[in-house]
């Protein structure tokens, strides 16, 4: 059996250095993860804010509330929600921003 024998063209690859391409490999996909991490956060928050204003609006009229005292609670609910979840969410990816910085850090 003939070996088989890349085009000249091709980049060649070393595959017997298995456990650095995979440190290459899970680096990338943790920095990948990690930059995408905040955009499924927001999206999250987002939603949360969504269901609880929707929530409050639709247990205030199935209860046969005043409409515009059921407003502004679902408003002021979804208002109070989004600011907290944003603040969180500020802060969680600044604690990620500077573990990072610490990793880099300590390997120096």
């Amino acid at each position: 059996m003939t070996r088989y024998r890349p085009h000249p063209d091709q980049l060649p690859l070393n595959w017997s250095d298995n456990e650095a391409i995979e440190v290459i490999v899970e680096q990338r996909l943790a920095e990948r993860f990690e930059a995408e991490s905040f955009q499924w956060r927001f999206r999250l928050v987002m939603i949360e804010t969504a269901m609880m204003g929707l929530l409050v609006l639709v247990a205030g009229l199935f209860l046969k509330q005043p409409t515009m005292m059921v407003l502004r609670a679902s408003l002021i609910v979804a208002a109070s929600c989004l600011a907290t979840g944003l603040l969180l969410l500020s802060l969680s990816a600044g604690t990620a921003k500077l573990m990072s910085r610490l990793r880099r850090w300590s390997r120096r």
